[in-house]
Parts: C-alpha cells; sequence; structure tokens
C-alpha cells in the first residue's frame, strides 16, 4: 500500500540499524537511482534517503510498498531469515514485528509472488494516509470493526467481511474500534521494479 499521507505516518520503533543499509542494498540491487525508487515508492527522494542512512526509521506502510517496488517482502526488508521456503508456516516459528503500534505476523512463505500476513492496526492509526500501487490486495477481518475508503466509496467490515481490490485504487483503512483491528492481508509483489515506473509520478511523501 503505497502512501501519499498528509501528515505523519507511524514509524517502526525499536533500534533497528541494519535496516537502513538494507534498503541502500536492495534499492542498488534492483539497479534503481534514488529519485526511481522513491517515485515508484510515492516517497521524496529527501525522505528515502534518510531512511537508508538511518536518519528516519520507516514506517510499516513504507516497508510494505518499498518491499514491493525491490520485489521482495517486508521481512527481507528487516533482515528476518525464516528457516526454509516451506508451504507451511507453523505459529509458533513466528513472532510479530512492530512498527508504530502496527503489529503484524508473517502467514506465508518468503521468496513468492505475493505476501501473506496477519496484522493488527491500532485504532485511529492512519490518519488521513491514501495508497495508491500497482498490485492487488485482499483482507479478511478476524477481530474489531475496520472503516475502509476505496475512491469516492466507503464500507464498514465486520468480523468475517473481506475485500479484494485493485490496489491502484486509492484506498484507507482506519480501525473503527478503540481495541483496534485485527486482519489477514494478501498483497502482490512487484517483481520487476521498473513496473511502477510507467505508471508517471506519484505524490511525494512529505519527510
Amino acid at each position: 500500500m503505497s502512501s501519499s499521507p498528509s501528515g505523519p505516518a507511524p514509524e517502526v520503533g525499536g533500534d533497528l540499524p541494519a535496516v537502513a543499509p538494507r534498503l541502500r542494498a536492495l534499492r542498488r540491487r534492483t539497479a534503481l537511482t534514488l529519485e526511481a525508487a522513491a517515485r515508484a515508492a510515492g516517497v521524496s527522494p529527501a525522505h528515502l534517503s534518510r531512511l537508508e542512512t538511518g536518519q528516519r526509521q520507516p514506517s510499516l506502510p513504507v516497508l510494505l510498498t518499498l518491499a514491493r517496488v525491490y520485489g521482495t517482502t517486508v521481512s527481507e526488508l528487516l533482515g528476518e531469515t525464516p528457516a526454509g521456503r516451506g508451504a507451511v508456516v507453523r505459529a509458533a516459528g513466528t513472532a510479530p514485528t512492530e512498527a508504530g503500534g502496527w503489529r503484524y505476523w508473517p502467514a506465508g512463505a518468503p521468496g513468492r509472488g505475493m505476501q501473506a500476513l496477519r496484522v493488527h492496526v491500532p485504532y485511529g492509526s492512519q490518519g488521513d494516509m491514501v495508497r495508491v500501487h500497482p498490485g492487488e490486495e485482499w483482507l479478511y477481518v478476524l477481530r474489531g470493526r475496520l472503516r475502509l475508503r476505496l475512491g469516492d466509496s466507503a464500507h464498514r467490515l465486520a468480523p468475517g467481511d473481506s475485500a479484494h481490490f485493485d490496489s491502484l485504487t486509492p484506498h484507507r483503512i482506519v480501525a473503527e474500534d478503540h481495541d483496534g483491528v485485527e486482519l489477514l492481508f494478501v498483497h502482490t509483489l512487484l517483481q520487476s521494479p521498473t513496473a511502477a515506473l510507467c505508471l508517471g509520478p506519484t505524490t511525494g511523501e512529505t519527510p
């Protein structure tokens, strides 16, 4: 979910010194300039530069976007190394990662064409953030109530409800319950970073 927020996004908490050089290394691996990668991710070059030098830590939404741009997963961006690439993911073998109040657990194998996560979104964490990016998204509400805006339409989702949409449609999610909302989330990864560049520039994120 590539972001163009009007306000500050929640940032990954904790000490993550390895994230910055890994972001730079993955960008170089995909042969993208700082400007091209920032444009594909919908952030400003200055903001991406600060992420790569460790001056700022990335929010979970930005990590999701950069994972798509670089054709990888959030787990790789964070340096997580799940054992093997088996078809089964055991609950006992996964630990949550927290990012600005969001928590997510891997729910699929690494190195696939899509990424599956179990996500807890805290109440009111997203503000006015709207996301637009290539690909598809599917989400399923496990607990709590979710407000989903797709383009000009708004939807309220309760436990058992799901949504599947083209993520080029501007979208925003907000947890309506004070306890937050828990959902299953699947999104496609960009296998070719240059695919996003064909769509033209996006609104940059204010550093």
